[in-house]
């Protein structure tokens, strides 16, 4: 039975200079389910995330996130809105003149004010939470390698406790391996942490593994969003490649392999 609806998308348009990206797109996100959103080159789907997010503004529609208007809302209610979500961005999108630490404390100097051994405490314990060494935390963003920055984006985007988070493209760049093991590790955090995740992939190995539904944007809007299950019976032309074609195949291989 599906959860509490959290996010909800309706009628959304978005435009930029020429047709619309979006044009009437619906969406639902649950409490406590990993969503992964997939689709073409082209259809939005980071648009998506940073119009839920409030980084862009739709031209029309409504989104509602965590029961704040995210389009019409005051910057009072916006801001409290954001204490209670956080966001990895492409690559971790870090800070580079920043340590790991001091990048993993902006957003709880951004709200609160807290004394300087307190942030340090709570920024490590973000650390450890994402399995990165208490060393790395003095390391700049150069000074890491891909999969680290990773984490440490993702220790950044759970400085403030959020109930939801957001993921674009969490695995992009990352090996097999790093990336089985990034997936894991949102798998447990999500479930230790009882946390909603909206996550942006073109990883199919990532969704079979951790994602409860699939939304597919194509033709403007989410053609389908189900279970897995779902899009393996869907028989729009895109949607019967994407999860029939041979990466497909090989994903679903893996994920039995791994059952077993």
């Amino acid at each position: 039975m599906a959860g509490e609806v959290i996010v909800r998308v309706r009628g959304l348009v978005n435009r930029f200079d020429g047709p619309p990206v979006h044009d009437g797109l619906d969406l639902d996100i649950h409490r406590g389910e990993v969503l992964g959103v997939v689709g073409g080159s082209g259809t939005g789907k980071s648009v998506l995330l940073r119009t839920i997010i409030g980084l862009n503004r739709a031209r029309a529609g409504s989104v509602e996130l965590l029961g704040t208007d995210m389009i019409h809302g005051s910057e009072t209610e916006l801001r409290a809105a954001r204490q209670r979500f956080g966001v990895l961005f492409q690559d971790g999108a870090l800070f580079s003149s920043l340590t790991v630490i001091q990048n993993i404390q902006v957003p709880l100097r951004e709200f609160h004010h807290l004394p300087r051994d307190l942030l340090d405490e709570i920024a490590l314990a973000k650390l450890r939470m994402v399995g990165l060494p208490p060393d790395a935390g003095g390391k700049y963003p150069a000074e890491l390698s891909g999969g680290m920055r990773k984490r440490a984006g993702l220790a950044r985007a759970l400085a403030l406790d959020p109930e939801i988070v957001f993921l674009d493209e969490p695995t992009a760049g990352l090996d097999p391996i790093g990336a089985a093991a990034f997936d894991q590790l949102v798998r447990d955090l999500q479930q230790a942490l009882g946390l909603t995740v909206f996550m942006v992939t073109h990883d199919l190995d990532s969704l079979h593994a951790i994602c409860d539904r699939i939304a597919v944007l194509a033709e403007r809007r989410v053609l389908v969003a189900g279970p897995m299950e779902t899009m393996l019976k869907h028989d729009h032309p895109w949607v019967r490649e994407y999860f029939h074609g041979p990466r497909a195949r090989a994903a679903a291989v893996t994920a039995v392999l791994e059952e077993r």
